[in-house]
């Protein structure tokens, strides 16, 4: 009896070395997702400047937006079937593995100098990061004794710093590389990073919890053919369409953008209304999903313009902006660097506020940070107005200034919709879903990318003063609309404030 306990505790993780008080397996996370948010921001930094780019396809705005925010789409969407192959097939340890090696092979996809590879390389990278992303971070829990542990807050933090340190350094080695040498070699150095990355995760996963080799709810020998077998007619299906549309001669890039852009729309409202739906819930969590649904619209029109600061801010740095600043030139993709480190200097000053807000009792209401998140994001898009008025009517470029204010104050939405929202999914979420509505969070990126894909193709061109200037009404306008239903949501959130 003695040795076997002697035995579990030290398995035990967090038991015998630590990082930072923390179990030692947070450190192999940390540094996975450090190299994996290196790796796809590096790669996003360059995205639509190599789109746009004489040397690289030199395609126009809007077509490099709308192939922008489908690829982030699918990033997104793509979380939740990653999620489910993890519980059903591999397990989060090998889903992870497995996602890093299909993030490794698309970014050489990148690296090679062709249109089709390079499409194929998207494909590629959006579909091993939606395997690793569903799961890294369920890896980070398991490393804890349950919700209750004291370090589990504080090793998600720990966490979210080594996302932002990845962001941080993405655009200013890749970014450089990339513009200043040759774009293929940047995408090749962000395979470069993710194979680091899966390197470390490899030597330390001894250090993770046995709970992430788990397959929660494997799926029986006749599921798995059912799986197989239905993924074989949607891919013939698909290739049958498509050679038959290339055939004719009425293939365009159109044809793969609007379709995806569609399916990010769809595949959200199908999962709410499929929840909304569902007889199983209590008459409490009916209420609490229906609230959920205006914090997911909320987050959804957040976010669809938000992700435009890597499209149409950063084309707009590309064209319109001196990119000099106190006589130092740097390349446009730095601009992507502005985000992850406001985050990491202003999120512990908002983290206070909202603590010493508490302590008075007055801290706002969910609703009303949302509500605020979505105004600050109108304030942003004004202040865009400026150098987009200034630069059609003088011509010119202007102070690379404008675009750090824009990124600062989008930058304090987000602090207040981001990590909110992720809590307030973790508190209104039905228990029969407690497992999936993080995936439904994510799901919100997706609509709002999707509305911005098919709005580019469509033709708007989203970098002019008429399609700010309606923007900016949208997200003050919704702000102020969910400011004022708010008591109304209050009522169908019940207990969660």
């Amino acid at each position: 009896m003695a040795s076997s306990l002697t035995k579990d505790s030290a398995s035990t993780p967090g038991s015998e070395k630590t990082f930072f008080g923390h179990p030692r397996g947070l450190a192999t996370l940390f540094m996975t997702e450090m190299w994996e948010r290196f790796s796809f921001y590096g790669m996003r930094a360059l995205l639509p400047l190599y789109l746009i780019a004489p040397g690289g396809l030199h395609m126009d705005g809007a077509t490099a937006t709308a192939i922008y925010s489908v690829y982030l789409s699918l990033v997104y969407l793509l979380a939740m079937p990653g999620g489910w192959f993890a519980d059903r097939f591999w397990g989060p340890r090998k889903t992870v593995v497995i996602g890093s090696a299909i993030v490794i092979l698309g970014h050489i996809t990148l690296a090679l100098p062709s249109s089709g590879s390079f499409f194929a390389g998207l494909g590629l990278v959006a579909l091993g990061s939606g395997l690793l992303k569903a799961n890294i971070s369920t890896m980070v829990g398991h490393l804890y004794k349950g919700p209750q542990d004291p370090r589990r807050d504080a090793g998600f933090t720990v966490f979210y710093i080594g996302i932002n340190v990845g962001g941080f350094l993405a655009p200013l080695t890749i970014g450089t590389v990339g513009e200043n040498v040759n774009w293929h070699f940047g995408f090749a150095l962000a395979a470069i990073g993710m194979a680091l990355g899966l390197v470390q995760f490899l030597l330390g996963s001894r250090h993770l919890s046995a709970e992430s080799d788990t397959v929660v709810k494997p799926a029986t020998k006749q599921e798995r053919a059912k799986a197989l077998k239905q993924s074989l007619y949607w891919a013939i299906g698909a290739a049958v369409f498509y050679l038959i549309v290339v055939g004719t001669g009425h293939y365009t890039l159109n044809w793969i953008l609007v379709p995806l852009s569609i399916i990010g729309l769809v595949i959200p409202v199908l999962v709410l209304a499929r929840m909304k739906r569902d007889k199983e819930l209590t008459d409490d969590e009916q209420s609490k999903v229906s609230g959920y649904i205006w914090f997911f619209v909320v987050a959804a029109i957040f976010w669809m313009i938000y992700d435009q600061n890597g499209s149409t801010l950063s084309i707009f740095g590309e064209e319109s902006t001196t990119n000099t600043l106190l006589g130092f030139h740097f390349p446009t993709s730095w601009y992507q660097s502005l985000n992850p480190i406001m985050i990491m200097a202003l999120a512990p000053v908002v983290a206070s506020i909202w603590l010493w807000l508490n302590k008075r009792g007055k801290e706002p209401s969910t609703a009303v940070k949302f509500a605020s998140s979505l105004v600050l994001m109108g304030i942003s898009f004004a202040v865009f107005l400026i150098p987009l008025i200034d630069t059609a009517t003088n011509g010119g470029k202007v102070s690379p200034m404008w675009l750090v204010a824009i990124y600062f104050v989008q930058t304090v939405g987000e602090l207040c919709l981001s990590p909110v929202g992720l809590s307030v999914t973790t508190k209104m979420a039905p228990a029969k879903y407690t497992g999936q509505m993080m995936g439904v969070w994510f799901l919100a990126v997706t609509a709002g990318d999707s509305v911005t894909a098919l709005l580019s193709t469509a033709g708007v061109n989203l970098n002019t003063k008429g399609a700010v200037g309606v923007e900016v009404l949208i997200a003050v306008a919704a702000g102020v609309g969910f400011w004022m239903y708010r008591g109304k949501v209050k009522k169908l959130m019940g207990s969660v404030s």
